[in-house]
């Protein structure tokens, strides 16, 4: 009777060990930006994430949110580091280094072209959160800046627009981040500048080292 109970037990804890085993450990939840696929490797703290326009698209500051005239650049770019990526669902911010624009051009009558269009008073934070939106602010007690020159019948022209954020969208399947009508109003410059600009932009794929990043 003894032999048969130990014989039991042994088989219990054999069996126990087994269905460890082939269970394996238990897997760490994902973080909110992954590299490769959703719920993939983990964006390392620190790592330098960028992003051009999406292939076929441009940058627009334009007067109305309905209309098609003021500025349109067909190149664009944004830089940003990593400053936390917790676990999903969360929110993972980014310190927003760099966004650059280049050929420019304009429709506005009595301006001859765009001498440049930059972005003012970087780093912004930027907070990538799961729900799949992309917030972007500026340090306390500033604002984000755009600064437009323009080459006009007059001469040289500088429109300065400054509002108080930018709200965004995500999306996996094409690894993009998109700005629609993000509002924007003039606080100096003639009034061959316009009162008030939308800016809008798709930026896509968005990588880390050249992998795409995917928002979990």
């Amino acid at each position: 009777m003894r032999t048969r109970t130990l014989i039991a037990l042994a088989g219990t804890a054999t069996a126990t060990v087994l269905a460890l085993v082939s269970a394996g450990p238990a897997s760490a939840a994902g973080t909110v930006l992954t590299t490769g696929s959703a719920g993939g490797t983990a964006v390392a703290v620190g790592d330098t994430l960028t992003a051009p326009l999406a292939s076929g698209t441009s940058a627009t500051f334009y007067s109305s949110s309905t209309g098609t005239s003021g500025v349109k650049c067909g190149t664009s770019q944004f830089t940003a580091k990593v400053t936390a990526n917790p676990t999903a669902p969360g929110t993972a911010t980014e310190s927003l280094t760099g966004q650059t624009f280049s050929g420019c051009t304009s429709n506005v009558t009595g301006v001859l072209g765009v001498t440049s269009v930059t972005i003012d008073n970087l780093p912004y934070t930027a907070a990538a959160a799961s729900a799949g939106t992309l917030t972007v602010t500026p340090p306390s007690g500033s604002v984000i800046q755009s600064t437009v020159k323009l080459s006009t019948l007059l001469g040289s022209v500088t429109c300065v627009y400054q509002g108080p954020s930018l709200a965004g969208t995500t999306a996996n399947a094409d690894n993009s981040i998109t700005f629609t009508n993000q509002q924007f109003t003039k606080t100096s410059g003639s009034s061959l500048c316009f009162s008030t600009a939308y800016f809008s932009a798709k930026y896509a794929p968005v990588t880390d080292g050249g992998a795409s990043v995917y928002v979990n």
